[in-house]
């Protein structure tokens, strides 16, 4: 039994004929139904909000219409159309499990067992698809399900705690229907995304709030329990912006695990000592640096306080850089890079400054 005075059948009654009235069904994923358009969502909206994931899908999709489009195309091409979104790992996963599937025939495991086997896909997204897409009767327990279980259910402790996680995994079995269980999965994160938010809920609007214990011990504020706050470390590094006489931009392939996997970047060192021996060796002859303003980049482990560093090539006859890892671009042709947000945007200043030599 559930610690609630509304039971499973009258919250999914209720909460089904709100999102009758009040659902979104015009999210560009709930258009042409698919396993393969409902796992690319699911992915994309891991740690990103709806508003930020309809343009990259979109994009994404005029792309990669389908699962083969997907496992044919170069890993570059992927990454080029999720950079901005963060979390590039997820990418990565994305175009193993493509290459997988695909060579598999092209088919969506219809067991969650088999789903979660797949590169990047955990319970709660394997849930996601095996409902809304193949209408099986799975839970989900993302962000938003998280926090509108544990509001309703007055659940104190954070939810990334192994026993809270059950606990909450326990609830989401129990109030999962056996029919509609596509809308009902939809209903569940439309809730929490639009009336049980973070900060400024919207209790009066909501559907199943006559059950909801926050509500009725006045823990709204305080729930879901914030995760234990720990200082976040700080590395501090250099980034070479190295051009040569044609005013192009050294760009280096990023190793394919890590931060930034698998992108385009500017070489990174700890010191500008560092950089101008990495130039010797590599027979790259430079000027003396000049330094741009610091800046921090917020990462979910870390921040990254780095430093853009300004050299001249001055002669590039030597040039022995390789070239599947390392490429000149001048600042007007990044467009169609997988670049990491932060270098994007210094590209973009140092664009906007050529243009501003070239017009002055």
């Amino acid at each position: 039994m559930t610690d609630t005075t509304l039971p499973p059948a009258q919250f999914q009654q209720r909460l089904l004929a709100w999102f009758d009235l009040h659902g979104r069904k015009d999210l560009p994923w709930q258009q042409d139904i698919s396993p393969y358009r409902i796992w690319v969502s699911e992915i994309m909206l891991q740690q990103t909000q709806v508003v930020s994931v309809i343009a990259y899908f979109n994009r994404f999709m005029m792309r990669f219409p389908d699962l083969h489009d997907l496992a044919r195309a170069d890993l570059d091409d992927v990454l080029k159309h999720w950079a901005g979104l963060g979390y590039y790992a997820r990418a990565r996963n994305l175009h193993k499990t493509a290459r997988i599937l695909s060579g598999n025939g092209g088919t969506f495991p219809q067991t969650l067992a088999e789903m979660i086997a797949l590169p990047g896909i955990g319970r709660s997204t394997a849930g996601a698809i095996l409902s809304i897409a193949c209408g099986q009767r799975q839970p989900i327990l993302d962000g938003n399900v998280k926090r509108v279980l544990t509001r309703f259910h007055g659940i104190q402790g954070w939810p990334g705690e192994a026993r809270i996680s059950n606990r909450l995994w326990q609830i989401a079995e129990t109030c999962t229907p056996t029919s509609r269980v596509a809308d009902y999965t939809q209903a569940m994160m439309d809730l929490g995304a639009t009336l049980c938010t973070r900060s400024r809920p919207r209790c009066h609007e909501c559907p199943v709030q006559p059950g909801c214990q926050a509500r009725r011990l006045g823990l709204v504020a305080n729930l879901p329990t914030p995760k234990p706050r720990k200082a976040l470390p700080i590395k501090q590094i250099a980034m070479l912006i190295l051009r040569d006489p044609e005013r192009r931009i050294l760009l280096t392939k990023r190793p394919a695990s890590g931060i930034w996997g698998g992108l385009w970047s500017l070489p990174e060192f700890e010191t500008t000592e560092h950089a101008s021996l990495w130039c010797a060796l590599q027979n790259l002859p430079i000027g003396a640096f000049s330094h741009m303003p610091s800046r921090r980049h917020g990462f979910s482990h870390y921040c990254l306080d780095y430093t853009p560093l300004i050299a001249r090539l001055q002669n590039p006859m030597n040039n022995v850089m390789e070239a599947d890892k390392a490429v000149w671009y001048k600042a007007r042709d990044i467009a169609g890079l997988g670049l990491p947000a932060p270098v994007r945007q210094l590209l973009n200043e140092l664009m906007q400054e050529d243009i501003h030599d070239q017009t002055g």
